[in-house]
C-alpha cells in the first residue's frame, strides 16, 4: 500500500549528522525513518571497522537493499544514507517511489571532530578523508536541497521540512 509519493534521502559524508538530522526531518514531518547504515553486510561493517573504504562492488548492494526497503515501506519515508555519489544516488533512485534528496555538508574540521566524539559507531573518523574524496557533489539537474550543517538539528530540521514543501503545516507548529 502507497503511504504517499515521496520518500527523502538525507545524505552525506559520515559524521555529518546524517541519523540525527534524519531522524529529525521524520519527526517534523511525521514520517517513517530508516537508518541506511543497518542495512550493510557484516562483510561492509568488517571492512570500514578495520579502516577500509568501500567499493562500488561493496555498496551495490547494500543500495539495492536500501530500494527494496523504500518500496515495501510505500512512501513518506526519510532514509540516511550517504549516496556519495551519482551513480549511487541514481541507483536509489530505481525506487518506485520519487526520492527527493539533501545534502548535509560542512566543514571537515566541524566534520572530524564530530567523529572524534561519536561513541560507539563502527566507521572511525580515519576514512572520512576518503569519503570527502569520493564524495560527487550534486548536480545542479539534480535538484538536491544542500544544508549547512553549523546550525542545531531541530533548526535545520524544519528548515528541511520548508525548503521542501513537505508536511510544512506541522514544521510551521514547532
Amino acid at each position: 500500500m502507497r503511504r504517499g509519493n515521496t520518500n527523502l534521502v538525507v545524505m552525506g559524508v559520515s559524521g555529518v549528522g546524517k541519523t540525527t538530522i534524519g531522524c529529525a526531518v521524520a519527526q517534523v514531518l511525521d514520517w517513517q525513518y530508516v537508518e541506511g547504515d543497518d542495512f550493510h553486510s557484516a562483510a561492509n561493517r568488517h571492512k570500514m571497522t578495520a579502516g577500509v573504504a568501500l567499493t562500488d562492488d561493496d555498496r551495490w548492494p547494500w543500495l539495492d537493499a536500501l530500494v527494496t526497503e523504500l518500496n515495501a515501506r510505500g512512501g513518506q519515508t526519510v532514509l540516511s544514507c550517504s549516496a556519495l555519489k551519482l551513480r549511487y544516488r541514481d541507483r536509489l533512485r530505481r525506487s518506485d517511489i520519487p526520492l527527493r534528496f539533501v545534502w548535509l555538508s560542512g566543514s571537515e574540521s566541524l566534520i572530524s571532530e564530530r567523529l572524534r566524539e561519536r561513541q560507539d559507531h563502527y566507521m572511525p573518523s580515519s576514512l572520512l578523508r576518503s569519503q570527502l574524496d569520493a564524495l560527487e557533489p550534486p548536480l545542479p539537474e539534480e535538484q538536491v536541497l544542500n544544508i549547512d550543517v553549523a546550525q542545531p538539528a531541530s533548526d535545520l530540521a524544519v528548515l528541511i521540512a520548508k525548503r521542501l514543501n513537505l508536511g510544512l503545516a506541522r514544521a510551521a507548529k514547532l
